[in-house]
This record gives C-alpha cells, structure tokens and sequence, in this order.
C-alpha cells in the first residue's frame, strides 16, 4: 500500500526514459511501486507498469492510432481529480518529462489545485537514441556543443527553432520531426546545409530500432524507402558519420561514411 493518504493528494512526473525499460532508473521503479493510480503515455515502455502495485489504477491517456486519445486539458483535470480520489498520481512519460514532454506545465496545474508535485528525471532519446547506434551528439573535433529543437509547435506549425538551428553548424536533434521533414531539409538546404551527414533513428534502444543516414537533402527518400515512422528522431551535425556499421540499419542504406564532406 502507499505510504500517501488521499487526503494530501500529490502528482510525480516520472520519466520513462527512450524506450529500453533498462534504462529505467532505480527511483523510477519505487515510485511506481508508490503509486496510487499511474497515468501514462504512448512512449512508456508498457513492461515499466509490472512495477506498479497490485490494484493501483493503469489509465492510458496517450495518442495511439485506433485508441481514445486525451487532450492536455483533459489530462490535467484528470490529475487533480485522480490525486483527490486516490491520494499519489504518478504520471509516467516517455523521455524526460521536461523535454518538450509538458511535465513542467502538468506539476503547474496540480500546485495551482493544491497537490503537492516532485519530478523524477528519465534518459532523454534525444541523446539516448542517438548513442544507442553509436552518434555521440558531441565529438570532439567534429562538434563541440548539441541543441534540441522541436519541429512542431502546440498549433502544429513547423517551429521557428528549426530555422535558427539551420544556421548552426554544431550538432542538432530534432524531435516530432517526421511529419515535417520535407520542409527541415528545405530550410537546411537554405542554410548551407544540403549536404551535411544526417540520420533518422526509429525506436531508438530497442530491438526494433531503424536507422537511415546520408546527406540531409536525401533523408526523406531514404526514410520513405526504408519504411520508417514514429518515434523516431533526426540527427544533422558532422557526428552522424559515427554511425556504427553494425547497427540497425536497412541494408540498402548500409554504407554510412560515403557522405559527400562540406566544404
């Protein structure tokens, strides 16, 4: 049983990390096994709920092709209604929850409702999955700092962030950035940058992980040929060239350092 009594309803944050439920993090199992009723999303690992107590609550309240999916106004008022019912709501997230993941804006609106609020980090996949195929987002030599943007806005606009990492030459990873790849690589090629190495990794750190590289003006035909989808992330900087031969690659794109070099 928890320790938390209905009558201080609170909220935690939990990141799920990038996928693999190895790379779930210690804290991450006992607050689980805390948890009075656990929201979570469609990027949580599912083997992470065998952590949660018998009888506690599973409400799935992320997007998934064919299921219900919540609004974010929804999941707040769900929390707070969920904290006052059953006392300790954990709210597990894949990623970090507080990488373009609204933890930050769901543990405002619980405290403006008078829960209590704590946060427990999760491996990011912006880093994450890009090492899990052996892209550091720093090298030395070849980038010396990384940014992460998001392609999407709230109004599902491309974000103007992509536009000023365009003019960056140190190492960028774009998220939710699949369903606007044609016009990043349109506002890379602008900038300078048709032909800087770049990589897409689909389900990064787990088995049925994908990886695509080359030039980013030909990322979205070779992404389209090799079948991938969300989630997935894309890498630009002079790192995609790190690539390991051996990772999880579609074989047509198998030859990862025939990158043409800017100049």
């Amino acid at each position: 049983m928890s320790n938390c009594q209905p009558s201080a309803p609170r909220l935690t944050v939990l990141g799920a990390g990038p996928g693999d439920p190895e790379l779930f993090t210690l804290k991450g199992v006992r607050v689980l096994g805390e948890a009075d009723v656990v929201l979570y999303d469609a990027l949580a690992n599912n083997d992470l709920l065998s952590y949660v107590r018998p009888g506690a609550p599973q409400l799935f309240v992320g997007k998934r092709r064919g299921m219900r999916s919540y609004g974010q106004d929804e999941i707040n008022a769900l929390i707070v209604a969920s904290a006052r019912q059953h006392g300790h709501v954990v709210r597990l997230k894949g990623g970090d929850p507080f990488v373009f993941g609204r933890g930050r804006e769901e543990m405002l609106y619980a405290e403006q409702h008078g829960l209590l609020t704590d946060y427990v980090p999760g491996i990011s996949s912006a880093v994450a999955a890009a090492g899990s195929v052996g892209i550091p987002v720093t090298h030395r030599g070849s980038s010396e700092g990384f940014q992460v943007v998001t392609a999407t806005t709230a109004t599902g606009e491309l974000s103007a962030a992509v536009t000023e990492a365009a003019r960056s030459r140190t190492t960028t990873v774009i998220l939710m950035g699949l369903s606007q790849l044609t016009r990043i690589v349109e506002i890379f090629g602008q900038h300078g940058q048709s032909q800087t190495p770049a990589a897409i990794i689909q389900n990064g750190t787990l088995p049925t992980a994908q990886l695509v590289t080359g030039p980013v003006s030909q990322l979205p035909a070779r992404a389209a040929a090799a079948g991938i989808g969300a989630p997935a992330i894309i890498i630009i900087g002079e790192v995609a060239r790190l690539a390991k031969a051996d990772a999880a690659v579609p074989t047509v794109f198998s030859e990862l350092l025939s990158y043409a070099k800017v100049a």
